[in-house]
């Protein structure tokens, strides 16, 4: 499924309240260019049999109270049992998830900081990281000049 097909799917499956629909739908460009970024349409996220998704706590060696919370995204199912996170917990499982579901989701997550993607298959020790924080300002920006009048129209029109 390419980014299009995707966003037409969050938007099918956002609820019917008149807004969320033309929220994705405006926010789109942001997810679409940030996916870019990425190699894969979908990637691999662990999550609980609820569908919670898997949070793992990095901290700096220098500093152990200085950490931020991160969910692994992995490329492929393979390197999902080599990465950082063992899956031995019989009530977590790795499912494929569009990237433009995986972006929507991270910026409504504000205990999340951000995702780690490992892009490149069979390397799960370095990953392309996105942060919701950056993401979110991204959105804000976008947002703002789509409700800021721009006028391109000269002065003495009328």
């Amino acid at each position: 499924m390419d980014l299009d097909q995707q966003i037409e799917v969050l938007i099918e499956q956002a609820p019917q309240d008149g807004t969320t629909p033309r929220l994705v739908e405006a926010i789109a460009p942001i997810l679409k260019q940030t996916a870019r970024r990425l190699r894969h349409p979908q990637y691999y996220v662990l999550q609980t049999l609820n569908q919670s998704w898997i949070v793992t706590t990095l901290n700096q060696r220098s500093q152990p109270q200085v950490g931020k919370n991160v969910i692994y995204a992995y490329s492929n199912l393979k390197d999902v049992a080599s990465g950082p996170y063992q899956l031995q917990d019989p009530e977590v499982m790795a499912l494929p998830t569009p990237i433009m579901h995986i972006l929507f989701y991270l910026i409504s997550m504000p205990s999340v900081d951000g995702m780690i993607f490992f892009d490149t298959p069979g390397n799960t020790d370095i990953g392309t990281e996105i942060v919701r924080e950056e993401l979110t300002k991204l959105i804000q920006a976008h947002m703002q000049q789509l409700t800021t009048p721009q006028s391109n129209l000269p002065p003495d029109v009328a």
